[in-house]
């Protein structure tokens, strides 16, 4: 097993997350299989508790772990499948040696930062990366070097290289280079004290990845080399681009993959086989004057972009497959009014809209009606997991004439849900039948009798509670696909059956989309509003 550290300097949010994954789809290329580790040193067992606003998405695996959004970005680069044990949490490792303490498992010895604490992080990185199970692991150490609660995890890496042969671990620091004044000077001094703070707890960095606005000068790569006393050869530019997936061939013509086989001691790329590899990954991007789709998401977090991180790269994927540019209008739930056709016109004027899901109250009436608008007028319309259960609430108030109907994350008194409370958060990868073989549903699953999604949600519609629509003249909105649970079966996607495209799915499709491989019902839902763009 070969490791590859990529730590960050001077501020958060620079794109170690696209550094780490394009380095590994550039060992994938050399021929290495890959996995890939995220430490977060927050105090957080993991991100399954975190408002959108304070960590960007929950990004759910297969297991049901709840992780942080850039095991997404692993994922959708490298298309592997992670688990919990892939995500590395101060709260993970600190519950543990302390349940550890509480069962006598230290003997009564003084219960330390160092060993035990660090011992405890080089066994779950043992764990997620077992011996044999990859040649190479990235490994991504989150938040900034000189962080209080990073200390640990700089300290346990530390160790890890001692223990390893030195050819079988490589640290690639990513830093700002920042451009300060008129004259657009990039500025090296956050990046040269960045790498002695790393220095100085005993880690000297084999690369320096510098974000930039950019390409970086070679005068200053001269600067940085002789100040960090690393070859300039070592020293990369990843200046801003227009697409996260031209980040590898940036990397790529920098020789990125030759210098971290030299760093690793193990054989680089062969251009026969490399070349070809690293272009049947790199999407192809859209035409430039290739036709324009826009897509409202009607979100209660709209506030964090990042907060739909998946849901923005699924839209991206299904765009580039059918070759059209999408732009994303994002419509605050909040702000929609019945009685203002201002706060309509985002929604009603895009080609297609998202409903995508959340939890709490907040928002749920805008999803209501934005679901209404959208069912009236004909606009290809896709509900995700509590975007489907608006979509169920519109349909019973408005259409069922039931209008004390609510969902289960509308605690009102006098109400009536239609949904049932499972008693927990239903997680990860369960499979679901595609119950009508003639419906939209079945067609853009490729005619498949069943499907494995990933969910996450509480609420669940009886399966028999709307008509199936299987049924022999089944029409409005139907059941098209069933979930089982222990106690009972339940809706795992509905549709309507007299509108161009309007889907409620439970789970979460975004979550298993990739570059080369789109989400079927994304793909539906661009050439629905395609199909509709050709009919005006």
């Amino acid at each position: 097993m070969k490791y590859i550290v990529v730590s960050g300097g001077v501020l958060s949010g620079l794109g170690k997350g696209i550094t780490a994954s394009s380095i590994g789809v550039l060992m994938q290329a050399t021929g290495y299989s890959v996995t890939a580790i995220k430490i977060d040193p927050y105090l957080n067992r993991d991100a399954g508790k975190m408002s959108p606003y304070e960590h960007g998405e929950v990004y759910v695996l297969n297991d049901g772990s709840e992780a942080d959004l850039d095991l997404g970005n692993y994922e959708r680069f490298l298309g592997i499948d992670l688990n919990g044990h892939h995500n590395i949490t101060t709260g993970k490792v600190y519950s543990h040696v302390i349940e550890q303490e509480a069962a006598g498992e230290y003997l009564g010895k003084t219960v330390q930062i160092i060993p035990h604490i660090t011992d405890e992080i080089q066994r779950r990185i043992g764990k997620a990366a077992p011996e044999g199970s990859a040649d190479v692991c990235i490994i991504e150490l989150g938040g900034t070097v000189g962080d209080m609660e990073s200390a640990p995890f700089v300290e346990a890496l530390r160790q890890l290289r001692c223990k390893l042969d030195r050819d079988d671990i490589c640290f690639v620091h990513v830093s700002l280079v920042p451009v300060v004044g008129a004259v657009g000077e990039q500025k090296t001094k956050p990046t040269q004290q960045s790498v002695r703070t790393l220095m100085g707890v005993g880690i000297a960095p084999d690369m320096l990845v510098c974000r930039s606005t950019e390409p970086l000068d070679e005068g200053v790569k001269a600067k940085l080399s002789a100040a960090c006393a690393i070859p300039p050869g070592r020293i990369l530019s990843a200046h801003d681009v227009s697409d996260i997936y031209a980040v590898p061939e940036l990397l790529n013509k920098q020789h990125a993959a030759q210098t971290l086989c030299e760093v690793l001691q193990i054989p680089g790329p062969n251009p026969l086989v490399f070349d070809p590899a690293l272009e049947r990954w790199t999407p192809t991007p859209p035409a430039a004057d290739a036709k324009r789709v826009q897509v409202a998401i009607v979100g209660k977090y709209v506030g964090l972009l990042d907060s739909y991180l998946s849901i923005a790269r699924a839209i991206g994927h299904a765009g580039r497959r059918l070759g059209v540019h999408t732009d994303i209008e994002w419509v605050d739930a909040e702000t929609l009014d019945p009685d203002n056709t201002v706060t309509l016109a985002p929604l009603l004027q895009s080609d297609c809209v998202i409903v995508p899901g959340g939890f709490g109250d907040r928002g749920v009436e805008g999803k209501i009606l934005a679901c209404q608008q959208t069912r009236i007028n004909g606009i290809p319309t896709l509900g995700i997991c509590l975007g489907m259960q608006t979509m169920l609430c519109e349909y019973y108030q408005n259409v069922l004439m039931q209008p004390n109907a609510v969902i289960g994350e509308m605690q009102e008194e006098g109400k009536v849900s239609v949904l049932k409370d499972l008693g927990r958060l239903r997680l990860g990868l369960q499979p679901v039948s595609i119950s009508a073989r003639d419906s939209i549903f079945a067609r853009i699953h490729g005619g498949a009798h069943g499907i494995d999604e990933r969910h996450r949600h509480r609420f669940a519609l009886p399966a028999g509670a709307l008509c199936q629509g299987s049924a022999p003249g089944a029409s409005g909105f139907v059941v098209v696909g069933i979930g089982s649970d222990t106690l009972t079966d339940h809706c795992a996607a509905a549709e309507h059956t007299d509108h161009p495209y309007y889907i409620g799915v439970q789970y979460h499709p975004e979550f298993k989309s990739r570059p080369n491989a789109p989400a079927p019902l994304f793909l539906g839902l661009l050439k629905a509003a395609m199909s509709e763009q050709n009919s005006n």
